[in-house]
């Protein structure tokens, strides 16, 4: 049975979100053979994708021996967040794949949880006063939004990744359109 996973603070459960898979592969990092390993975006030398491990992601070790990132951090600098929390998102826990590249969201002057690929329940109860942050900030309209919402399906290159406020636990989405 493999070790169980380390905790991270912002990726609560990279298996659920498919951004960790059990694997007997060597990590890069580390050389173990850990049963699990990352499978999501690594902004740094090519090949690293599927070759590391949870734990030398927490440890920070993966990030330091490869100069390498999990996530973008634009939008987590652009959001003044503290430099610790910048680090941690981006080099300390496992990232997500996006076709328009993994804008982490922040709230209440914190980085927030990622959850995934939203459900379509989760995307229907999008409403009021939120709905309308979330429609200006991707500049649709409510009609479009309309058909958008029909047609949704997770992770079928029109995805909308979920992320909760650690503090406010209010849920916000972030748009990926293939």
């Amino acid at each position: 049975m493999p070790p169980t996973l380390p905790a991270f603070r912002y990726h609560p459960d990279p298996v659920a979100t498919g951004n960790v898979k059990p694997a007997d592969t060597a990590c890069a990092c580390c050389g173990e053979v850990r049963g699990y390993v990352y499978t999501s975006a690594v902004y740094g030398p090519d090949g690293l994708c599927g070759r590391l491990c949870p734990w030398c992601i927490a440890s920070g070790a993966a990030a330091s021996k490869f100069d390498c990132l999990f996530s973008d951090e634009r939008r987590l600098r652009r959001a003044k967040l503290p430099r610790a929390v910048v680090l941690e998102v981006t080099r300390k826990t496992p990232g997500f794949t996006a076709w328009q590249g993994s804008a982490w969201e922040a709230c209440c002057g914190d980085a927030c949880e990622f959850h995934g690929d939203a459900t379509r329940e989760q995307v229907a109860a999008i409403a009021d006063d939120a709905l309308d942050r979330h429609l200006a900030r991707w500049g649709w309209d409510r009609e479009y939004w309309s058909r958008y919402l029909e047609q949704y399906q997770p992770a079928n290159g029109q995805s909308l990744f979920r992320f909760v406020c650690r503090h406010c636990r209010q849920p916000t989405f972030a748009l990926d359109l293939a």
